[in-house]
């Protein structure tokens, strides 16, 4: 199935429903969940934030996509149900990752049963060891990486230095990739923001960020949601710190932690509603998923009933759909 930005010919059958590509699911550990269900999952995009490079690279390979006929078909010409069906089977989520996460010596989640092994890259915590930290950079962005993870989980163990922390994150602009941070424990979320981590691989959730503090963070980083893997007092704050950055409009991208406890290898409805509590739906909610072009030759495509659907009742399209 092609899209395009033109009329459709009559004869087309007419689809009740509004087509979009593949959610993105922005916070994921492929090698600790069946990542073959996947291809069966209404998720068109997921960003590994922490896994061995070379098998998290091996995943994407598989999964990764060309439809030369689709991409060189400009001709109008309607394809029959059998060639749908058969460009249907070559679309397939897009992997994209960070590699290892990078820690000091010693540092999380380097002492953690879960961690794969290649999954964590120790660097020594010295300012002398900058050289050592873009090696590890390098070591990643010659993996194919897309961003680089760094480890900064004061609560369970030690976290970089500042100027190591700069290191990596000058080191990573150089490759042109944008720095994830795991921000745990008193003023970390405020420190690695400070230090030029783009983005925050989990909404705050060891402290509750004053008005003034979330509006910096407003200005200066995203968060990627992961509200459904907490519970108790550490959901409780981090829902309060998203509901204000998202009022004080901050960006906020769905990610679930993959494979940190049972998750579905699929959209979360758990987490779609803890994003629902702390104030994002409709537009939002939306914009959080970052659906995949559908335009996109190797997109899943997903068919919902209206524009303003509930995400969970969107499903995979199929060539059958056209067959009505």
């Amino acid at each position: 199935m092609l899209l395009r930005d033109e009329p459709s010919a009559s004869r087309i059958p007419r689809l009740d429903g509004v087509i979009v590509g593949g959610f993105t699911d922005h916070h994921v550990h492929l090698q600790l969940v069946e990542h073959e269900l996947l291809a069966q999952s209404r998720l068109g995009r997921v960003v590994d934030l922490g896994g061995d490079p070379g098998v998290v690279a091996s995943y994407a390979d598989a999964a990764r996509f060309v439809s030369l006929r689709s991409l060189n078909d400009r001709d109008g010409e309607l394809r029959s149900p059998r060639e749908e069906r058969s460009d249907e089977t070559k679309r397939a989520t897009r992997i994209e990752y960070a590699g290892a996460f990078l820690t000091p010596v010693g540092g999380y989640p380097s002492d953690r049963d879960w961690a794969p092994a290649g999954s964590v890259r120790e660097i020594v915590n010295e300012a002398s060891s900058t050289s050592s930290a873009a090696d590890a950079v390098a070591e990643m962005a010659d993996a194919g990486a897309s961003c680089i993870k760094i480890a900064s989980n004061r609560t369970a163990g030690p976290v970089f230095d500042d100027i190591v922390f700069r290191a990596i994150v000058e080191a990573a602009s150089a490759h042109g990739l944008p720095v994830v941070a795991h921000a745990e424990g008193r003023g970390e979320a405020q420190r690695v923001a400070r230090l030029g981590a783009a983005t925050l691989a989990h909404a705050p959730f060891t402290e509750r960020l004053d008005d003034e503090e979330i509006a910096e963070q407003a200005a200066s980083v995203t968060w990627i949601s992961t509200l459904a893997i907490h519970g108790g007092a550490d959901l409780h704050v981090a829902l309060d710190n998203v509901r204000r950055f998202h009022a004080a409009c901050g960006r906020v991208l769905y990610g679930t932690d993959m494979g940190n406890g049972p998750t579905p290898v699929d959209l979360n409805p758990l987490e779609l509603a803890a994003l629902r509590d702390a104030g994002l739906d409709g537009p939002a909610l939306r914009g959080a998923l970052a659906p995949r072009d559908p335009r996109d030759p190797a997109s899943v495509l997903l068919l919902l009933p209206h524009r303003d659907a509930d995400p969970t009742h969107a499903r995979r399209l199929t060539a059958a759909d056209l067959e009505a």
